[in-house]
């Protein structure tokens, strides 16, 4: 039990070092241009940078290597991503329809829907859906499920990783800063507030859908070898799907139904969690079922 306790929380140490680390920078560049405008920013993207850049002095810390962590040759990878591309559409597309026949979302007719707008639109949409689930997957699912699954049984592994995957998408701060408030104790006012909006649970069904996320592509993960892109292209389709319906739909939050998604992003929320969790459930069973005939 202590073993699992102080694994849980190594992640967090190696967490705040580096949201430490970007806060300072943050700060310094902030500084130099003399524009406080740009710090909040600064520090959620160089907190990114540094914790995709830690996946090579970490891995080689635990000596684990490219194999480990799921990476294939690039063409097995390309295949991969199309087919969990593929996967994420047969998946959320079924809850938009539902979304959309509930009333909860409907599509947005004040919008320029010509051909040239639609396919800005869906390439900006995608270039950003890769590049998140890329970044994303190479940390949780890459990095922290496999380093995780070193020390501890994995449903620990992908159970804990699910939290920090979760809870790491509430990693922000609202409060502006000026001229006047700018200084490196200001910054960290600003991480702490940060740290404590994960914590003070404001959205629980937005942080339960993302859990579901968390486990599914968890165990989507641990069901083979070198098949981390499987995992960034269900990520980066699911993005995408989200993304374009911000560009194209309305969300009604005030409808009988609106309970089913969240502030979040009027898209995740219970509906999302129940409906992940219930597919895992059948992931889960079919593979034991095949695990007794073997």
């Amino acid at each position: 039990m202590s073993r699992a306790i102080f694994y849980t929380f190594v992640p967090m140490l190696v967490l705040i070092a580096i949201t430490s680390s970007a806060c300072v920078f943050s700060y310094l560049i902030a500084l130099s241009f003399n524009d406080p405008t740009i710090l909040r920013k600064l520090m959620i993207r160089l907190s990114q940078i540094m914790l995709l850049l830690s996946i090579f002095p970490v891995s080689k810390w635990l000596g684990l290597n490219k194999v480990m962590l799921g990476y294939a040759p690039f063409k097995t990878m390309f295949k991969q991503f199309g087919r969990g591309f593929g996967l994420s559409l047969l998946i959320l597309l079924p809850v938009f329809l539902t979304l959309n026949f509930l009333g909860i979302h409907s599509i947005d007719m004040t919008k320029a829907w010509t051909i040239g707008w639609i396919l800005k639109k869906l390439g900006v949409a995608f270039g950003l859906a890769v590049l998140i689930g890329i970044v994303e997957e190479s940390v949780f699912r890459g990095l922290l499920l496999t380093s995780l699954r070193k020390y501890l049984p994995a449903f620990s592994a992908i159970f804990i990783s699910s939290i920090y995957y979760a809870g790491l998408h509430f990693l922000d701060s609202k409060s502006t800063v000026s001229e006047d408030t700018l200084s490196l104790s200001g910054s960290f006012q600003l991480l702490s507030e940060a740290y404590h909006n994960v914590f003070a649970m404001q959205d629980v069904t937005a942080f339960l859908a993302l859990c579901a996320v968390g486990l599914f592509l968890g165990v989507l993960r641990w069901r083979g070898d070198m098949n981390l892109a499987t995992c960034i292209g269900c990520h980066a389709g699911w993005v995408f799907q989200i993304r374009m319906s911000k560009s194209t739909s309305i969300v009604d939050l005030n409808t009988p139904y609106s309970f089913l998604v969240s502030h979040y992003d009027g898209v995740i929320g219970i509906f999302v969690a129940g409906w992940l969790l219930f597919i895992l459930a059948i992931v889960l069973f079919v593979m034991k079922k095949n695990t007794v005939k073997m």
